[in-house]
C-alpha cells in the first residue's frame, strides 16, 4: 500500500456571495486602503464595469491583475456603481412583474376551469375534444385527466368554443350542400322537341297500361292460378330447339325482332348476323365493325321488305355505332360520338324514333333518328355504363354501371328519379318489367335484385348463380317470369312474385354472355363464349 493511497483530497467549496455588490465593493476598498495606507480612490478597478464574482480566490486574482495592468485609471465612483446596480435590479423587477402577471393569469384560468361544468361521460368528453380538433386521449391519460384537460381548454378558449365549432361545421355543411345542388343549363331546341314528343307518346301508353292492370285484377283468382300453373308447365318443358355456330369468335349478343321471326347476333369478330326463327338459317351478314361488337338491337315497326330504312343498330368496342337496313351488308349510317370509348349496349325506344347507347365514358346518350342528332348526353355514373333498358311506356330508362349502382332516368325531364344502391359488384344486366314499376338487375355479386319504382327500394334479392350474372330479361308479354344468364354456363328461369326457380337451361360449354326472350314468349335465345347461340322452346 503506497503513501498516495492514504492522502485524502478535499475539494474546497466555492463561496457564493448573495449580498449587495455595492456593500462588497465598499468593504473591499476599505480593506485595501487599510492595508496600503491610501484612500479608496487610489486603488484601481475596471473601467466602470463589474465582473461576475464566483469566489474569493477569483476575486483576489482579478484584483491583482487589474491593479498591475490598469493602475493609471481612476476607480469608479459610488454613484456610478449605484446607477449600474439600479439598472440591473430594474430588469429583475420587470421580470418578477411579468412572472406575477403570468401567475395571476394562471390562477384566473384555473378558477374559470373549476367553474366550468363538463359532462362526466367519457364518450361525450372525447366527442367534445374531437370537435375542438384536440387529441381525444394521451398516453396514460384516464377519464379524470381527460376531463380536466377539457376544462382547461374551455377555460382558455371560452365556454362556448364547442358551440362555435358546431356552428362552423353546420355552416360548412350547408355551403357544401349548396355547391352540390342540382344546376340546370339551357338545352338545344332539338331536346325540347324530343321531350315534348316523348311526353305526348308516353302518357297515353301509361294510361292504357294502368287500364290493363285494372282489368287483370278483375280476373278471378282461380283463373289466374290456372294460367300460372299452365305457364310453369310450359317453362319446365323447355328444351334446345336449335344450336347454331354463330361465328369463329364468342357470340356476344342476341336480340329478337318485333314479330319473333328474326334473331340478330353479334360476335367478337366484328360481324353481325341475321337469322331466321325457328330454323336458324342465316339471312344476312353485316360487315363494317373493325373490332368486336358488344350490343345489338332491332328497331320496332320496321318490316323485312322495307329498304334503306334503319332497322338494326350495333355498338362496337372502338366506340362506333352503326345503323343497318334489311337487304344491305353495309351500314346506312355511322354514329361516331363515342370514340374511342366502348359502346356496350344499344336499345331502341318503343316508338322506334330514339336510340339509346351505353358508353364506357361513364355516360349514356340518346339519339333522335328523325332529327338525326344527339339530343341528350347524360352523365351520372362514376364508372362505365354497361347496360340500359326502356320502360314499356317509353318515358323512363334504367342504366346500370360498373360502379355497382343503377339509375332510373325520366326522359321527359332529364332527372334521375331513382338511385339503385345495394349491389356489391358491377351491374351487367338491367330490364324493366311490363308492369312498368318493377326493375331487375344482375350483378357481379352473383345476385339478381328486384326493385320497385313506386316504393323506391329493392323488394327481393335472388341468389341466382355461382358466378357473375351477365344479363337479365323479363317476359315481354305479361312479365310472368324472369330469365337470368351467368358465367357459370347456365341460364335460369324464375317465377314472378315468388321468385322461385322454374327451370335451369344447361347446354353451353362455356360462359353465357347474353339472353333474350321473344315477344310472343315462345323462344329464349342464349349466346356464349363457346361461339354458339341456342334457341330454346317448349316441347310440342
Amino acid at each position: 500500500m503506497s503513501d498516495d493511497d492514504d492522502i485524502q483530497y478535499v475539494k474546497r467549496q466555492r463561496t457564493v456571495h448573495y449580498g449587495s455588490l455595492e456593500e462588497t465593493e465598499r468593504k473591499r476598498l476599505a480593506a485595501a486602503a487599510s492595508v496600503a495606507g491610501t484612500t479608496p480612490a487610489a486603488t484601481t478597478t475596471t473601467t466602470g464595469q463589474l465582473e461576475d464574482i464566483e469566489s474569493d480566490e477569483d476575486y483576489e486574482e482579478t484584483t491583482k491583475k487589474s491593479s498591475t495592468t490598469k493602475g493609471g485609471l481612476p476607480p469608479p465612483t459610488a454613484a456610478s456603481l449605484a446607477n449600474k446596480i439600479d439598472d440591473d435590479y430594474f430588469d429583475l423587477e420587470t421580470e418578477m412583474e411579468r412572472d406575477k402577471v403570468a401567475l395571476l393569469e394562471e390562477f384566473e384560468r384555473k378558477k374559470r376551469a373549476r367553474q366550468i361544468n363538463v359532462s362526466t361521460d367519457d364518450a361525450e368528453i372525447k366527442n367534445n375534444l374531437r370537435q375542438l380538433n384536440e387529441p381525444i386521449c394521451f398516453f396514460g391519460e384516464g377519464p379524470a385527466e381527460r376531463r380536466r384537460r377539457l376544462k382547461e381548454l374551455l377555460a382558455s378558449l371560452g365556454e362556448n368554443a364547442i358551440n362555435k365549432k358546431q356552428t362552423e361545421e353546420e355552416e360548412r355543411k350547408i355551403q357544401q350542400r349548396e355547391q352540390e345542388a342540382t344546376w340546370y343549363h339551357e338545352g338545344p331546341e332539338t331536346l325540347r322537341i324530343a321531350r315534348l314528343w316523348l311526353a305526348d307518346y308516353s302518357l297515353p301508353r301509361a294510361r292504357d297500361r294502368l287500364e290493363r292492370a285494372q282489368e287483370a285484377l278483375e280476373v278471378p283468382s282461380a283463373t289466374r292460378a290456372g294460367r300460372m300453373v299452365e305457364m310453369q308447365k310450359k317453362l319446365q318443358s323447355l328444351a334446345p330447339l336449335c344450336s347454331q355456330v354463330g361465328d369463329t369468335r364468342p357470340v356476344s349478343s342476341a336480340a329478337f325482332n318485333e314479330d319473333s321471326t328474326l334473331l340478330m347476333t353479334a360476335s367478337w369478330s366484328g360481324l353481325c348476323k341475321l337469322w331466321s326463327v325457328p330454323d336458324c338459317e342465316l339471312k344476312q351478314t353485316l360487315r363494317g365493325h373493325a373490332s368486336y361488337v358488344g350490343g345489338v338491337a332491332l328497331r320496332p315497326g320496321v318490316k323485312l321488305d322495307e329498304q334503306n330504312v334503319v332497322a338494326m343498330a350495333s355498338g362496337g368496342h372502338d366506340g362506333a355505332v352503326k345503323l343497318w337496313g334489311f337487304g344491305n351488308e353495309e351500314s346506312i349510317a355511322d354514329i361516331t360520338g363515342h370514340m374511342p370509348h366502348r359502346v356496350s349496349k344499344v336499345a331502341f325506344h318503343p316508338s322506334g324514333r330514339f336510340l339509346a347507347t351505353a358508353c364506357y365514358d361513364s355516360s349514356w346518350r340518346l339519339w333522335d333518328l328523325e332529327q338525326k342528332t344527339e339530343v341528350l348526353h347524360q352523365e351520372g355514373h362514376a364508372k362505365p355504363v354497361h347496360c340500359l333498358s326502356y320502360q314499356t311506356d317509353g318515358s323512363v330508362l334504367v342504366t346500370g354501371g360498373l360502379d355497382a349502382f343503377g339509375r332510373v332516368w325520366d326522359l321527359r325531364t332529364g332527372r334521375c328519379i331513382m338511385f339503385l344502391e345495394g349491389h356489391l359488384g358491377a351491374i351487367f344486366g338491367a330490364d324493366f318489367s311490363p308492369n312498368g314499376f318493377h326493375i331487375a338487375t344482375g350483378s357481379q355479386d352473383n345476385t339478381c335484385k328486384i326493385w320497385d319504382l313506386r316504393r323506391r327500394q329493392p323488394v327481393y334479392t335472388i341468389p341466382a348463380h355461382t358466378n357473375l350474372i351477365s344479363d337479365v330479361k323479363y317476359q315481354q308479354d305479361g312479365g310472368s317470369f324472369l330469365v337470368t344468364c351467368s358465367y357459370d354456363s347456365t341460364t335460369k328461369i324464375w317465377s314472378n312474385k315468388t321468385w322461385q326457380p322454374l327451370k335451369t337451361l344447361q347446354g353451353h360449354d362455356n360462359k353465357v354472355i347474353a339472353v333474350d326472350v321473344s315477344p310472343n314468349s315462345q323462344y329464349i335465345a342464349t349466346t356464349s363464349f363457346d361461339r354458339t347461340f341456342k334457341l330454346w322452346s317448349p316441347d310440342s
